[in-house]
């Protein structure tokens, strides 16, 4: 994988403002966006790649989806009293995406490559504002490549393994005080390639009545590792170029959580599918961040800083009514719970709980093509932290995002 990761020296790891919990992106699949991103417990197509593994055995016929969103999110910064400085990132449009591809060698058998993207997004501050010493901008995105084998267990029972394999990049910056006579700032970056994450991906798909169906999803942990990276200084002034040495490396590591999702469907009639989903996510794994640097900047060998997530829920509703043969239209909600605890806020990642509320629809053009369409709206609390233990810049930081997105579906 190659990455590029800006480390704050003597400070923390800045990893990404996500429209989701920590740095996660829950935007797999554009029918599952329409209701409420549900689809552990029902039948979801191509996409039970991502949702449910297990799932995957039960589609009736091979195919081949491709979708993408486009994230317009909005930040805002508010200093505490005295100062009340207030800023607003200007942030660049996200394009998660998902492909997935799903061949049925036979009734029990099935098998199916995915290519989605789970963590991401970023946020540019610029640098003006009173936070500059912490964050300029960053840009966050881990690609997961999976390969999924499903078998079908009688009528009742799907079981489904996917191996994943993780990549991705990272771009951060921040502005750097130099104290000289002319207090001058420059910046700096932490180039580098990681180690390649690898995880799994494992469900079971359970049809326990004619209506009622369920399932469960198991994502592990995927740890990514960037190694013998660049760390790279501008506009040093000659005077203290001692303190921020040229030609130093990095490593450092970055955990990407588990998730445990349990999943329900039921049929109601012929038109009406109602799905909930409960989803705990492991944040607890990402306790804290170190940089090990080759060579002393500012004295010291490494920076390390204190993360502590908590772990955390997510809680989604959704629903598909099948106007008639061709058009279905969906809705969905949820609530995701923040794993940053107070004192920990930071402005790569202004997490707070965040509501959704989502819509959707799906046209079926012919037989074997298809098209989904998706709108998912998100609001973080407004939420007040001093920072005091993340080293991260105090104030009250409001976010919300607006997120059309779209997919195409062939069937063979």
């Amino acid at each position: 994988m190659k990455s590029k990761i800006l480390a704050l020296l003597g400070g923390t790891l800045l990893s990404a403002s996500a429209m989701a919990g920590g740095y996660q992106v829950n935007l797999a699949s554009q029918r599952q966006i329409g209701m409420g991103h549900t689809g552990t417990g029902i039948q979801t197509g191509t996409a039970s790649i991502f949702f449910n593994p297990g799932a995957l055995s039960s589609i009736r016929e091979s195919g081949v989806t491709i979708g993408a969103s486009a994230i317009n999110s909005r930040i805002a910064y508010r200093a505490i009293e005295p100062t009340n400085s207030s800023a607003k990132a200007d942030n660049d449009l996200g394009t998660p995406f998902q492909v997935y591809a799903a061949y049925k060698i036979d009734d029990l058998l099935t098998v199916g490559l995915g290519v989605y993207t789970p963590f991401g997004s970023g946020v540019r501050w610029g640098n003006e504002w009173n936070g500059r010493y912490s964050l300029n901008e960053i840009d966050l995105q881990a690609i997961f490549i999976q390969p999924t084998v499903s078998y079908k267990l009688g009528d009742k029972f799907g079981v489904g393994l996917g191996f994943v394999i993780a990549t991705g990049s990272v771009n951060l910056q921040r502005v750097l005080p130099v104290e000289n006579s002319e207090r001058q700032e420059g910046t700096i970056e932490l180039d580098g390639g990681a180690k390649t994450g690898f995880g799994i991906n494992v469900g079971v798909f359970y049809q326990a009545t004619d209506k009622l169906t369920i399932g469960l999803d198991y994502r592990s942990k995927v740890e990514l590792e960037v190694q013998e990276g660049d760390v790279t200084f501008t506009n040093i002034p000659a005077s203290a170029s001692s303190n921020f040495p040229s030609g130093t490396e990095f490593s450092a590591q970055l955990p990407l959580p588990a998730t445990l999702t349990l999943g329900l469907g039921y049929q109601v009639n012929d038109k009406l599918t109602l799905a909930a989903d409960v989803s705990h996510v492991r944040w607890s794994a990402y306790e804290s961040l170190r940089f090990d640097f080759s060579k002393q900047i500012r004295g010291s060998g490494f920076s390390e800083s204190a993360r502590n997530y908590d772990d955390a829920f997510i809680y989604r509703l959704g629903a598909e009514y099948m106007v008639n043969d061709k058009l279905a239209v969906r809705g969905g909600a949820y609530y995701d719970q923040s794993p940053v605890q107070d004192g920990y806020l930071t402005p790569e990642t202004p997490d707070a709980d965040s509501r959704g509320l989502s819509a959707g629809v799906g046209y079926s053009i012919s037989d074997n093509f298809s098209l989904d369409a998706s709108f998912l709206y998100i609001n973080k609390k407004e939420r007040t932290d001093q920072a005091d233990l993340s080293g991260g810049v105090a104030g009250t930081f409001k976010s919300v995002a607006y997120i059309p997105g779209i997919g195409l579906n062939f069937k063979f």
